[in-house]
């Protein structure tokens, strides 16, 4: 949701104008999250001495997009942007409003008091801020905001006035303030009492840093410090010495670049090197060096956090020729569905490798039941599949929305293997079931399209689907991508079984020419656009399908509701006489999806009551069907393919139309109001 953005220069001189152009590429690279105001945080003295321009902390802070913060900047007349830093910390922030309406006030950076002795960026929410913020009121805090960050950089500063030592370090400050701290964050503090010193923590919600050096690193596994529990009292508490054995640094010379941030999309066109943090992981650096710490070791705790290379590269996530994110990521599927089957699906043999999940497999094999969690598409992509899973694994397969799962208390044993299904891997109500089912026993399989994901980190096996960075916020080709990996999965499941075996090829020539078949679908596009120009003044559309069809029409209606702000709804076509017919007139515009398969004449049975009640349905069909062709007057011929693949086709015009609807109506296709693209938050 919130975007969070630092860079800290060590010995890399940089004049203030170049720190703040860092700053604000790094908060364009994550406005796909979803926000609606932006602020920076840097030293705000004009002297040719750092160390004197550290002693003050400016903030700017603006509404609206990123934009407006930078023509803010450009306004700003009592910093000086040529003077140079050798040694600088800046933290910038996209504000996705839940505590106070967007406005500069409520806008991060958050500061301690009016002199900003302590200032942070925080992405997630504080659950205690209320019982928080009441005890340092108590205290003769003040409060300006209605912010529940303002309560952590409250917090820190009252930590610092009532510290035992002088000797106290930022990183001890800001372990202490995150002990009381309930909720999701993740955070990135910035002080004068501590000059060029940057420290990030997270719990639940995001945060990586990249580190960039011309010269060679001490490591590449950063040894986790923890505290000492020792009986002596001069010992308890305190962290190892950091040196050479415990810190990052380069090696032959002190100069250093460390980017935090939300998103590797944020860091990617600086470095490719970068270190993911876990829960409760305080990330500090001092004098260059990069430590990590944590309060108390616990089961499964890894004994450091290696730098990782990433493997996204920086036109990934640039638009190319097309107008926005989400049409190109439309025009991607084609590669995408290759790229999840890349060295997994082999043709000529019919055989499913998963390497992820070879280690357990024959545990999955002997479950009693699947549970695919998850929200939003990536459930409507466990809604498409589990008619096929069922049928391929005989066994059991319940599609659960996250936050209706845990407010149900849902019984969850050691038998169950439990599938948690998050585009980004960070999907805050899918973390908490995740951690919901380990803590009864369940297998758990992650399946996300980001490495180094909580959801990734923290399941015992699972499948990336390999669709590439998505940054629309109406997600597209990650909904295919999981649409395949989880249809590998029920072949995977099924490979030793010969009475399927006829079945199990079917399926896997038909994921052979899948990519070609979705290439045909896109040139649709012309088509499509002319039905979204006759159906944009409408207020609302009904989708209508059965069997395979009903998570698209459920797909497509959410993907109008995003981006183009119109009612639509998803309709089971079996319920249509229980209720929903009652919408149907003239006026009404209902798109139908009919399919070649067991629901042909249920299908073919509803678009008549659809007729004969003067509705004027938009027909999506194979393009083989003239039955369907003929009997209606407006129709989307698409391709046939296998029944169980069909959705992955029918879904396409959908996304098209939602497309189009938007751009005609004037939104923003890629930032549709009120929403973010990663949700870190219940």
């Amino acid at each position: 949701m919130c975007g969070i953005f630092a860079y800290l220069n060590y010995h890399v001189p940089h004049t203030r104008r170049e720190i703040l152009e860092v700053l604000i590429k790094g908060l364009r690279r994550l406005e796909y999250r979803g926000y609606d105001s932006a602020g920076v945080g840097i030293d705000g003295g004009n002297s040719k001495d750092w160390e004197s321009n550290s002693k003050c902390i400016h903030l700017i802070k603006q509404t609206g997009k990123v934009q407006a913060l930078d023509e803010e900047i450009q306004r700003q007349q009592d910093i000086d942007l040529d003077v140079e830093f050798d040694v600088h910390l800046g933290i910038a922030h996209t504000r996705w409003a839940t505590h106070g309406v967007p406005s500069p006030v409520n806008s991060h950076p958050q500061r301690s008091d009016k002199t900003n002795e302590f200032i942070v960026i925080h992405n997630g929410i504080i659950t205690n801020y209320k019982d928080l913020k009441k005890f340092l009121e108590s205290k003769n805090y003040e409060f300006e905001s209605e912010t529940d960050t303002e309560t952590i950089a409250k917090l820190v500063k009252y930590m610092y006035d009532n510290r035992e030592s002088n000797d106290i370090t930022f990183a001890t400050l800001v372990e202490q303030v995150t002990q009381q701290l309930e909720g999701a964050f993740a955070l990135v503090f910035k002080s004068v009492h501590f000059p060029g010193q940057a420290v990030g923590s997270r719990r639940g919600g995001p945060l990586l840093i990249g580190v960039r050096s011309d010269h060679r690193l001490s490591t590449d596994h950063i040894p986790i410090l923890y505290r000492s529990s020792g009986k002596d009292k001069k010992t308890c508490n305190t962290l190892p010495r950091m040196d050479e054995d415990t810190c990052l640094f380069p090696v032959d010379e002190k100069a250093v670049e460390y980017y935090f941030a939300s998103d590797a999309s944020a860091v990617i066109e600086h470095t490719n090197r970068v270190i993911f943090l876990e829960d409760d992981d305080i990330a500090a650096v001092s004098d260059g060096r990069l430590s990590i710490h944590r309060i108390k070791r616990t089961a499964g705790d890894h004994p450091a956090r290696a730098i990782q290379t990433l493997q996204m590269e920086l036109q990934q996530i640039m638009k190319g020729n097309f107008s926005s994110f989400m049409q190109k990521e439309i025009f991607e599927q084609p590669e995408s569905v290759v790229n999840t089957m890349r060295g997994r699906v082999n043709f000529e043999n019919n055989t499913v490798i998963l390497g992820g999940l070879k280690d357990h497999i024959k545990e999955i094999q002997r479950c009693r039941r699947l549970i695919m969690i998850a929200c939003g598409t990536s459930y409507h992509a466990g809604v498409a599949t589990r008619q096929v899973l069922e049928e391929l694994t005989e066994l059991p397969v319940m599609v659960e929305l996250a936050s209706d799962f845990l407010d149900r208390n849902t019984p969850v044993f050691r038998d169950d293997v439990c599938f948690f299904i998050s585009q980004s891997g960070e999907t805050a109500d899918t973390l908490l079931a995740l951690r919901y089912c380990k803590e009864r026993g369940a297998l758990t399989v992650g399946i996300t399209n980001t490495v180094g994901s909580s959801i990734s980190r923290e399941t015992d096996c699972g499948v990336h689907i390999n669709a590439g960075p998505e940054i629309g916020v109406a997600s597209t080709k990650a909904y295919t991508s999981q649409f395949v990996a989880l249809v590998m999965f029920a072949l995977l499941m099924c490979d030793d079984r010969i009475s399927v075996q006829p079945r199990r090829k079917e399926i896997i020539q038909g994921l052979r020419i899948l990519p070609d078949l979705i290439k045909e679908v896109l040139t649709l596009d012309e088509e499509i656009q002319k039905l979204a120009a006759e159906l944009y003044p409408q207020k609302s559309v009904l989708i209508m399908g059965r069997g395979y069809h009903y998570a698209t029409c459920l797909e497509g209606a959410l993907k109008i509701k995003e981006i183009t702000y119109m009612h639509s709804e998803g309709i089971l076509a079996g319920e249509l006489k229980h209720g929903p017919l009652a919408l149907v007139d003239k006026l009404m515009p209902v798109i139908m999806i009919i399919m070649r398969d067991h629901t042909y004449t249920k299908c073919q049975n509803a678009l008549q009551q659809v007729v004969a009640r003067q509705g004027r349905p938009i027909v999506i069909c194979d393009k083989e069907d003239n039955e369907t062709i003929n009997n209606s007057k407006r129709t989307i011929k698409v391709p046939h393919c296998v029944d169980c693949l069909q959705g992955i086709l029918s879904v396409i015009p959908l996304q098209l139309l939602s497309f189009h609807l938007a751009v005609l109506r004037g939104y923003d296709v890629d930032c549709p109001r009120n929403l973010a693209k990663s949700v870190t938050v219940e």
